[in-house]
């Protein structure tokens, strides 16, 4: 089992910003759900630990794993290293920890599998790049002069994700906690006696302390922003007889309803599909599973509000709809209207971002014997602009 402790139990002082700088937004997203979406999008991560500052860690939620991957949050210490040796105490059952600064944001999932499997090798790995400057070191007293230069071939610059096999990184902790002072977890490791295996790291995994770093990663996240995303949404649902029929959020009369957990809303749940599909954000079956009693007889049109609220979390907003609803009965056309303003609403764009078709089955298939409703939907999303 894999968990990955990602720290966030700073304030961020240094870049002057007067809130914690995990909170601040890239790309229409926080830096903090970057770095978290970075080990939810990889599937050798089994658990998120996060490491707030106390005074955050109580609140509402301030990330989300639109992929489902577990999350926990933890208060943080005083220092780094305290931190992260609470995040290790949430992650006891795991045997590979990798450890992560949330104020990395751009640290892919290959770096974040090569960190791993590089740690279950060796027992720890750091991701490193190499470093380009001749390197000077200043000389003793005032330090006004060149004491010497350095072999720039044997030098590296440490980066995160750094793993460890957790009995390594449990020595790491303690010999932190005996009073060994260090900046990662690496370096604690390295003074218990551990070599440590470098793992080629990436430029653009920028740690972000100080103004100009947030400037480059402001560059960076407009340019690594996907545009022009399209998602596809399908959803099927038996009739029943009586009960009402909502389609779109909209009551349509008729002798027959729909069965479903929900109130079987077909074309807000191809529409939600649609939207979460688009932003590589999961399913209507994974944020609202029928497993879960809090969405027994739930509003299909507030679950659609709540995956537009999702994806915004990510960077994106929806552009338009269409949408194709299969059924013998009742006819959708009279209906048309109302539907395209309660879903326009819903998704915040004007009626005329929304289409709503109907069709029949033609005598074919459950459908076309009347037995079934089908919804068919495209959804068309953009960025968030940076700020």
């Amino acid at each position: 089992m894999v968990t990955a402790v990602i720290a966030a139990g700073g304030v961020g002082t240094r870049l002057g910003a007067g809130r914690p700088k995990q909170l601040m937004r890239l790309g229409g997203a926080t830096i903090l759900q970057r770095s978290v979406d970075a080990f939810d999008g990889c599937d050798r991560v089994d658990e998120i630990v996060l490491v707030l500052p106390a005074s955050l860690a109580g609140g509402a939620a301030l990330a989300a794993t639109p992929n489902g991957t577990p999350l926990r949050v933890v208060a943080g210490g005083a220092r780094r290293q305290d931190s992260v040796a609470k995040g290790f105490e949430a992650a006891a059952a795991s045997d590979i920890i990798v450890v992560h600064d949330a104020a990395r944001p751009f640290c892919s999932s290959d770096l974040i599998v090569r960190t791993i499997d590089a740690a279950r090798r060796h027992g720890a790995a750091v991701a490193a790049v190499a470093v380009q400057d001749t390197l000077k070191q200043r000389s003793a007293g005032a330090g006004r002069f060149v004491g010497r230069t350095l072999a720039r071939d044997r030098i590296v610059q440490a980066q995160t994700p750094q793993a460890f096999r957790a009995g390594i990184l449990a020595e790491a902790i303690r010999l932190g906690r005996a009073g060994a002072e260090a900046t990662d977890e690496a370096g604690l490791a390295e003074r218990a006696g551990y070599r440590v295996a470098l793992v080629e790291g990436d430029p653009r995994n920028v740690k972000i302390t100080t103004e100009r770093d947030l400037a480059v990663a402001r560059r960076f996240a407009e340019e690594t922003m996907a545009t022009g995303r399209v998602g596809l949404g399908y959803d099927l649902h038996r009739f029943t007889a009586g009960g009402p029929l909502r389609l779109g959020g909209v009551l349509i009369p008729h002798d027959r309803g729909l069965v479903g957990h929900s109130d079987a809303d077909a074309v807000c749940h191809a529409v939600t599909d649609a939207i979460l599909g688009a932003a590589a954000a999961g399913d209507v079956g994974r944020h609202f599973p029928d497993t879960d009693p809090r969405w027994k007889g739930a509003s299909s049109i507030a679950l659609l509000r709540e995956a537009v609220d999702l994806v915004r979390s990510r960077g994106f907003v929806v552009v338009n709809l269409d949408v194709v609803v299969v059924t013998e009965h009742p006819r959708i056309a009279p209906h048309v209207g109302r539907m395209r303003e309660a879903l326009a609403a819903a998704v915040g764009v004007g009626p005329d971002a929304v289409g709503v078709k109907g069709k029949t089955g033609e005598g074919i298939g459950a459908t076309g014997r009347g037995e079934a409703l089908e919804a068919h939907a495209v959804a068309l999303l953009d960025a968030v602009p940076a700020g």
